[in-house]
């Protein structure tokens, strides 16, 4: 492909990106729920001072209502100061004790008016500020760091997360095969991913057929073993509260199989870049290399990388259930009982299957490598030298 033709069609393709996000952005999910905005504002404010005579400490739990008075920092009520209400269940992961300083998210609720403010919750701490300013100091870094190509990594990792947040969660809720639409949606991120970053380059088919088909391969894997493994999908944290919010058609099962190819793709995605960059790299340098030769270097490449991505998810994973295996040894539970229950083999399923995936992938990636590049290689010399016919 003429190089001015292949910039202008990267140049186009990350502009329909660009505009793809931002109609993600602004679509509707489906399930905004009116209730929490209707009469409500949610506004960031201050703890001026807390009341804690009610609460009743049962050794670590707190039960009981603190009472707070805040100032509302945002909004068309800034300046002013309401008494709220933070109540405690005796729950300590959902639970929070505030002081005096602390900048929380307020829920004021208005007259039928919207003039005045009748009561107000704190809600939680307010996180929203410095959440934008690590994503703004990872995106400056990024960008500065790797320029152009750093723009457009940015740019597909917003789109990935609008893609998740704005296509897959409502499609998942609205009742859709888990698996089809998984994949779908894991397919079209990796494409957009790797296109951006490469280009549309030998590089870019290369490491998108390996993805493709390493993500393929671990769904299929993910499908076998947890059809064996016979985990519900009610393992996961919060899953029967869908069940009780009314969404019981939910196939939570194939959800939970869902997220472990969801959750090894970006991984998969890495190793068939860096085995189709290798390639790319020794083909280059020895342009009349065969496709056998390729391939078993491609295959050299990946033997270094399988041995280093191997232990990638499992340390991923694993601070997810450490308290849980601390839990575990501090009663000394034994070891073929932590094995056989539920939520640990489900951990273990998805680090087994996901590390699977990223050393099928390895050899994949090489052999589609050896045979794209060896034969567009070939095909460009042979119409560089034939002659030209008048």
């Amino acid at each position: 492909m003429n190089p001015e033709l292949k910039s202008k069609l990267n140049v186009a393709f990350t502009v329909i990106i660009i505009l793809l996000c931002a109609v993600l952005w602004f679509i509707p999910t489906g399930f905004e729920n009116p209730y929490f905005t209707k009469n409500k504002l949610f506004e960031q404010a201050t703890v001026v001072s807390v009341d804690n005579h009610d609460l009743k400490h049962l050794g670590v739990v707190i039960t009981g209502t603190q009472d707070i008075e805040i100032k509302i920092l945002s909004g068309p009520f800034t300046g002013d100061t309401v008494t709220a209400a933070n109540v405690l269940m005796g729950q300590m992961n959902i639970d929070k004790v505030f002081k005096t300083g602390d900048k929380v998210l307020a829920i004021l609720n208005l007259d039928k008016k919207s003039e005045k403010v009748v009561s107000a919750r704190a809600s939680d701490m307010y996180r929203s500020d410095i959440e934008f300013i690590l994503f703004l100091v990872f995106a400056l870094f990024l960008v500065f760091f790797a320029k152009s190509i750093g723009f457009r990594a940015l740019l597909s990792f917003v789109f990935t997360t609008l893609a998740i947040w704005k296509l897959l969660i409502p499609l998942f809720l609205k009742g859709y095969p888990p698996l089809p639409i998984s994949f779908l949606i894991v397919a079209i991120t990796t494409a957009v991913i790797i296109l951006l970053i490469t280009g549309f380059t030998r590089k870019g088919i290369v490491a998108l057929s390996g993805s493709i088909a390493g993500v393929a391969l671990t769904t299929v894997l993910a499908i076998i073993f947890g059809h064996f493994f016979k985990i519900p999908g009610t393992v996961k944290e919060f899953s029967e509260m869908l069940l009780y919010a009314g969404f019981m058609h939910l196939q939570l099962t194939d959800i939970f199989i869902a997220g472990i190819f969801i959750s090894a793709s970006g991984a998969v995605m890495d190793v068939a870049m860096d085995i189709a960059a290798s390639q790319e790299e020794v083909i280059d340098k020895h342009p009349r290399i065969s496709t056998k030769e390729l391939i078993t270097s491609g295959f050299r490449v990946s033997y270094a990388v399988i041995g280093t991505m191997t232990t990638t998810l499992l340390f991923a994973y694993s601070g997810s259930f450490t308290f849980i295996l601390m839990v575990f040894m501090a009663q000394g539970t034994p070891t073929e009982s932590i094995f056989n229950i539920n939520f640990i083999a489900a951990e273990i399923l998805q680090t087994l299957v996901g590390s699977f995936g990223l050393v099928l992938v390895a050899p994949v990636t090489a052999i589609i490598g050896g045979y794209v590049y060896t034969y567009t290689h070939q095909h460009h010399e042979k119409s560089v030298c034939d002659p030209v016919e008048h």
